[in-house]
């Protein structure tokens, strides 16, 4: 089998498509698995580390507000375009998946007008732009969140859920034992706090904010993971604050660890992070970023709220508000017990292993 999959530009993109990757390769050891991506984004690193071949187009968004910046852009795309038909016509796939981004644009259009079937998978409650636009030749259109056919033909929709990294599910470690490893103290109520491999700024200056206030607890601890990007800033306030119940870091290897050592975790509120608390069922606080597309953060983060499986503080009032929320939420066992049994109960299990299986069914027609 060849097997194209294309998208990118965030983990929420990238993590997913990797585990559909790793479960066709768990069957099919000699399935035959390209990936495209946009050139000087994410993939094109994390693609080839986790043992997958990459190829990448100089695609990116349009810049509507800047007029020479959008013409570029609509040149990268024909030249995308061009450059996508002939990687289908090279590789000649057995079927095309798309995950969002830039990339899957061309790659899937051009599938498409080859006559290769397409699998479209949304990670988001809101579609995005890419998605919306090839779902009407998609084969099948596989969904984490209910209510979807707002966006898409609802024959061609399935409820799959999105995949994640396999090794936070396999992890057995106790949460002492995960809070040994991460070398803090294995009986203290434990936060842990992420804003993605770059970092979060606004979760950041919540946290810089409220130092003095955390340290004030020192029956919890706080595991601050700021982002290569906010390293140095935050070391320094943390330094400066004397607070000894913070342990900050840029990034974090061990996220099984992390989790499993967590009582309650603060997040931004991304598909595949919401995905991992769900099928985890942590106890968390969302902060869901403004900048994305559609704001679909703060819809990934309603659904969840809206259930009583996660408290949702916006951006605009994290610097205020999080840090005080945090302290009250991980000090009430009760409260953590229910958002934690809540997000548990939306969870989607087996994401992977089930797109696979729709993906084998279109190979097999």
């Amino acid at each position: 089998m060849n097997i194209l999959i294309s998208g990118g530009g965030t983990g929420g993109h990238i993590f997913p498509a990797l585990s559909i990757a790793g479960e066709i390769k768990r069957r099919y050891p000699e399935a035959n698995i390209l990936f495209v991506g946009a050139e000087g984004r994410m993939e094109m690193e994390k693609v080839p580390a986790a043992g997958f071949p990459i190829k990448g187009l100089p695609v990116s968004g349009i810049d509507r507000k800047n007029p020479v910046k959008a013409f570029k852009a609509v040149l990268k795309l024909f030249k995308c375009m061009n450059m996508a038909r002939d990687i289908v016509a090279d590789f000649k796939p057995d079927i095309a998946i798309g995950v969002g981004g830039y990339a899957s644009g061309p790659v899937l259009k051009a599938a498409q007008k080859a006559g290769i079937p397409t699998l479209l998978q949304e990670q988001n409650s809101y579609a995005g732009v890419t998605n919306k636009l090839l779902a009407k030749k998609a084969k099948c259109i596989c969904v984490a969140y209910e209510g979807m056919e707002r966006f898409f033909e609802a024959d061609r929709i399935v409820l799959t859920g999105n995949p994640v990294r396999r090794n936070l599910l396999e992890c057995t470690a106790t949460p002492q034992e995960a809070r040994k490893a991460m070398g803090i103290d294995p009986d203290k109520k434990t936060v842990l706090i992420i804003g993605g491999s770059l970092g979060a700024r606004t979760i950041n200056n919540a946290v810089k904010a409220g130092l003095a206030k955390i340290g004030e607890h020192d029956d919890i601890q706080v595991v601050w993971q700021s982002g290569k990007f906010y390293d140095d800033e935050c070391r320094d306030a943390l330094a400066v604050s004397g607070v000894k119940n913070v342990v900050q870091m840029p990034f974090i290897a061990n996220m099984d660890m992390a989790y499993r050592a967590a009582d309650l975790v603060v997040s931004r509120a991304g598909a595949s992070s919401v995905s991992e608390l769900q099928l985890l069922g942590k106890a968390s606080i969302l902060v869901p970023s403004p900048n994305v597309a559609e704001d679909h953060q703060t819809k990934n983060a309603l659904a969840l709220a809206d259930r009583n499986a996660a408290i949702m503080v916006r951006d605009v009032d994290a610097v205020e508000r999080m840090v005080d929320t945090m302290l009250r939420t991980v000090d009430n066992t009760d409260v953590t017990r229910t958002l934690s049994e809540n997000a548990a109960a939306m969870a989607l299990p087996n994401a992977a292993e089930v797109i696979v299986d729709h993906v084998m069914q279109l190979i097999n027609k």
